[in-house]
Parts: C-alpha cells; structure tokens; sequence
C-alpha cells in the first residue's frame, strides 16, 4: 500500500513539473493536432490543378475544344501559352510547369486517320504527377463533324520526360538529401546551443571577445561541413545502388545542398533561443521536421494539397530544395533556371539567422 502511495506521488509530481514546462504542453496538444490537421485535410493522393502549358498548332476550333475538355477535367490547369513543343520542354526542364500540351498542325487530320493527335508531356520526376497525367489519355476528343467515336488508338499520347522507367528511387534519392540534411541539421544545431547552456560552459563563450554574429557561425560552421559529407554519401549511393542519374552540374548540386544546410543551421539556431533544454530543442525541431515531410512534395502530390496548404510550404526550405535537387539531377537544368527557389532559401536563411541573432543577443544582456 505505502508503495502505491509513492508511486502515485511519484506521478503526480512529474505531472506538475510537466505542466510548469509551457514548451511541453504545448507540444502535447500540436502535435496531435498538426497530424490530424496534415493527414486529413492537407494530403490527397490525387494530384489535381497541374501546372499546364499548352502549345497549339493547329488553332482551330476543335483543337481549342480539345485543349477545354482536358483542362475540365480539373487534372490539369492551363497558366501558359508555349509557341512549339520545344518551348514546352524547356518550360519543363525549369520546373515551370508538370505537364506540357503539345496539338500539331494538323491536329484534325491525325484525329480523322485515327492516329495520336495530342502529345502530353509530362515532368516524370514525380511519379505520382506522372500517374495522373495517364488518366488524360482516357478521354475521348471530338472528331470533325462532331462525333465522339471510341477510338481504335490513343488519340491522346502521353510521354514521359527525364524518368521513362517510372522508377521511384529516381525521385525519392535527391529527395533523401533534403530529408536527412533537415533532420540532422536542424536538430544538431538547435541542440548544440542549448547544450552548451545546459553544462554551463555559454557562459565561458559569452566572455570571449567575439561577436554574438561570430560566435554562432563559429558554432554552426562544422556542422555545415557534416551536411555536405552527408550529401557526398548520399549521392555516391543513390548513383551507385540505384542508378539514379545526374544530368546537371555536380557544382550546382552541391550550391543547392549548400542553401539548404544553411538554411536549417539557421532553423536549429532560433530553435534554441526559444528552448531551454535539449529535449524541448527535439520537440521544437520535430515539429518543424514534420511538416517537412509531409506537405513538401517529397511524401504526398503538391498539387493535390489545398492552396492555403501550398502557400504555407512554400516557406519551407525542403520544399523549395526538392525543387532545386530534382530539376539539377534529373531534368538538367541549372542554379539559373531555378532561380525562384535559389532567392526563397537565400531570403529565408537571412531572415532566420538575422532573428537568431537578435535573440541571441538579448539573452546576452
């Protein structure tokens, strides 16, 4: 019984002490709620809404209407006019649109012979994106004369760039980068901080004659160069076991997984001038993470998630890296090319390091 007694009390005392710590209970009821909230609104396993370009060469009613019924379908959302096929490609090799339409010159002719009469090109670096694309190639397109005859082939050919095979690892390595350099990054540096504080020795580096600026780089300069081990390892394997290719700069690969280390460096510094501990850093850095994996693009379809949902990853530096991986090692394209997500990372990790800094510095006084 006396037992009982002081376990209960045992109980009730790290119930206390776990309500005094605000950072805890406020991840007891986040957590929960962002993975509800990420599962059951945010993730579709329907893409829909894909970024569409459109190339008509024929220009003439029916190709117009065929261009329409494809875009009703919801699956795909027309934003760009392209003069030839290969404005398309390039728009596709920038990232700037999934899906690319292409109607020849003599759209009406291949439709009356009973050939293929639309060519969908479709970014196959997201197989999930590619599968989606498939269900165009269903729909019947109106002949001359206005008849919708089954017709005895495809009258909508879908052809898939930069990953032909379909195959996952394709997508899902470069994707591993931005995952593991997120998780580890983050976590180290926002653990670092407050474990120097925690064994007592912040006080020794606040009495150096460096500048907060200075002493923080200084702290998360060895981690950066962790970061890109961690991507040499990475790509070596991916190339390796999984054959997956590398049609851009290796320069520009290792620019990219640059911004991206930096970026969570400065994630993991203004981490830890919120948190006291080691193990509200984790909590804080989970909960960051998560959202990393889910609504990045890397897990689940982008365009399947709701707009609100899409404006808030787009602040995400993952889902900005996994624009710049996939579009340098699979589609060829350039630091250049990509510039939009070059800017939101370098305008991100200035931000956060900027706050870092000035929190840091109170804490100073």
């Amino acid at each position: 019984m006396n037992n009982v007694r002081r376990m209960w009390a045992v109980a009730l005392k790290e119930l206390r002490q776990m309500g005094r710590d605000r950072i805890s209970v406020v991840m007891i009821v986040m957590i929960p709620v962002v993975d509800l909230l990420l599962f059951g609104y945010a993730i579709n396993y329907n893409p829909r809404n894909l970024h569409t370009a459109v190339a008509d060469q024929a220009m003439t009613s029916a190709s117009r209407a065929a261009v329409m019924d494809m875009n009703a379908t919801g699956i795909i959302d027309v934003r760009r006019v392209a003069d030839s096929p290969q404005e398309l490609v390039d728009m596709l090799r920038r990232g700037q649109v999934s899906v690319g339409i292409a109607v020849p010159p003599d759209y009406e002719r291949r439709l009356a012979d009973g050939r293929p009469a639309v060519q969908v090109m479709v970014d196959g670096t997201d197989t999930v994106v590619q599968a989606a694309a498939n269900q165009l190639a269903q729909l019947p397109l109106e002949a001359p004369g206005g008849a919708r005859a089954a017709p005895r082939t495809p009258q909508i050919e879908v052809v898939s760039f930069y990953n032909p095979e379909r195959r996952s690892a394709v997508s899902i390595v470069p994707g591993l980068i931005g995952l593991i350099l997120t998780m580890t990054m983050m976590m180290f540096t926002a653990m670092a901080a407050v474990r120097e504080r925690e064994r007592g020795n912040m006080e020794l580096l606040i009495a150096t004659p460096l500048s907060s600026s200075a002493l923080m780089v200084g702290k998360v300069l060895p981690y950066a160069a962790i970061g890109l081990i961690q991507t040499t390892l990475i790509l070596a394997l991916g190339v390796w076991f999984f054959d997956v290719p590398l049609r851009g700069s290796l320069l520009d690969v290792y620019l990219a997984a640059t911004l991206l280390i930096l970026a969570n460096l400065s994630m993991g510094l203004l981490i830890s001038t919120h948190t006291k501990t080691q193990f509200q850093a984790i909590q804080v850095a989970m909960l960051v993470f998560l959202p990393s994996i889910l609504i990045s693009g890397f897990m689940f379809p982008f365009a399947g998630m709701p707009e609100m949902v899409q404006w808030g990853a787009e602040v995400l530096p993952m889902t900005q890296f996994l624009r710049l991986i996939r579009g340098i090692m699979l589609r060829g394209a350039s630091l250049w090319d990509l510039w939009p997500a070059v800017a939101a990372l370098i305008a991100f990790t200035t931000v956060t390091m900027a706050v870092a800094i000035a929190r840091f510095r109170k804490r100073l006084d």
